[in-house]
């Protein structure tokens, strides 16, 4: 655990009620907001694949954020499942964590990281924490097929 602007990071395991419920909400939200077809987010097992990192900034005893490094190959990896509770909205959680995992994604000799997202309304404000942080639109990578609701971005590092 690294304390980090008021909020402190750690690696979550995602054996806690609070992450995991924040995983619920996530879904929920990617689901209510997107076209049938158009979700690629983590559910609780895809999460806990090897190849992906989990982090979560709490300020107390409550988590504020959650979001996840998922290596892609040697040199590029994922931002997924990045989420903020609805208690710590707009208060800087999300953009700490996001800073955090790019950090992560350096020491790891990661290049480029790259994240999928969607359209609309819903997805505005974290479009724009990433486009604040760097984060360009770009090509699908990974397997994904472009589409006219979901977006890539990518930071090269």
């Amino acid at each position: 655990m690294r304390a980090c602007k008021g909020f402190d990071i750690r690696e979550d395991d995602l054996s806690g009620d609070q992450a995991r419920e924040l995983i619920v909400l996530h879904l929920k939200g990617m689901h209510a907001n997107s076209p049938p077809g158009s979700v690629f987010a983590l559910d609780l097992s895809g999460l806990k694949d090897p190849s992906v990192t989990v982090w979560s900034a709490w300020r107390g005893e409550k988590i504020a954020s959650i979001g996840a490094l998922k290596m892609l190959g040697r040199d590029q990896a994922e931002v997924k499942s990045m989420r903020t509770h609805p208690d710590f909205l707009r208060k800087g959680a999300a953009a700490q964590l996001l800073e955090y995992i790019i950090n992560g994604a350096r020491e790891r000799a990661v290049r480029v990281l790259s994240l999928e997202t969607g359209s609309g309304d819903a997805f505005e404000p974290a479009l724009a924490l990433y486009r604040r942080r760097g984060f360009v639109r770009g090509e699908p990578f990974g397997g994904y097929i472009a589409s006219a609701f979901n977006q890539y971005f990518h930071l090269r590092l």
